[in-house]
């Protein structure tokens, strides 16, 4: 089956693509939503060119379309309906848990008539964190709730040390060890999926609107 894949940049998206290649299923595109402007992506704030360089690193082509939230669902069936004219017969999602964007990726799919492919859902959490480890992928904490982590979690590489600093932060504060609920967000870099690495060389620290964010400015495909 030929498929595009919904596609933040992050650890769900990477692991799902992996997975749903590793089935059989074709990826011909990677689907990613910008703001307004073009210039940030919409789940994670980053650089939306940083995305496109994931995209050649990978070697797998991107669709970017910009959006707000009030036209999100109107821009997503439509860039759908002109991936089916090319032969897209289904979509791979990332959710592991979250039952609401479950609902609405069903009623969207069935909706326009293509099928919903979740490789991840329903997966034990910590144990998905822990296959995306040992997979090979390399990844860091691009995005973090302010009320949870300090800016010193920005940059920091998802690997064994950081599952186990997570859990140590969770006995004080409960939280979704996946980041599910927004707790963090990360980029990767490099792993399984890349023909390419993408060599991070210049950040900045923000925040704002309650969350630390990493600001990527430079890069450069190794």
């Amino acid at each position: 089956m030929k498929a595009a894949i919904s596609w933040s940049g992050g650890k769900e998206s990477c692991l799902a693509c992996y997975k749903a290649m590793s089935q059989g299923i074709r990826v011909s595109h990677l689907l990613n939503f910008t703001s307004e402007d073009g210039r940030r992506c919409m789940s994670h704030g980053l650089d939306s060119k940083l995305i496109c360089a994931q995209a050649q690193a990978i070697q797998i082509p991107i669709t970017q379309r910009r959006v707000t939230w009030d036209t999100y669902e109107r821009e997503f069936k439509k860039v759908i309906g002109e991936l089916k004219r090319v032969g897209v017969k289904g979509v791979v999602f990332g959710d592991v848990d979250l039952q609401e964007h479950k609902d609405w990726v069903d009623r969207v799919c069935k909706e326009l008539n293509i099928k919903a492919i979740e490789p991840l859902w329903s997966a034990d959490p910590e144990q998905t964190l822990i296959d995306f480890i040992k997979e090979g992928f390399e990844a860091i904490v691009v995005r973090a709730k302010a009320s949870l982590f300090s800016k010193e979690w920005l940059g920091r590489k998802i690997d064994g040390n950081f599952v186990r600093e997570l859990h140590k932060l969770k006995s004080k504060s409960n939280f979704h060890i996946l980041g599910e609920a927004g707790e963090y967000h990360t980029f990767v870099a490099n792993g399984p999926l890349f023909k390419q690495r993408i060599k991070i060389l210049e950040t900045d620290n923000v925040l704002k609107d309650g969350y630390w964010s990493l600001d990527i400015s430079k890069w450069e495909i190794d």
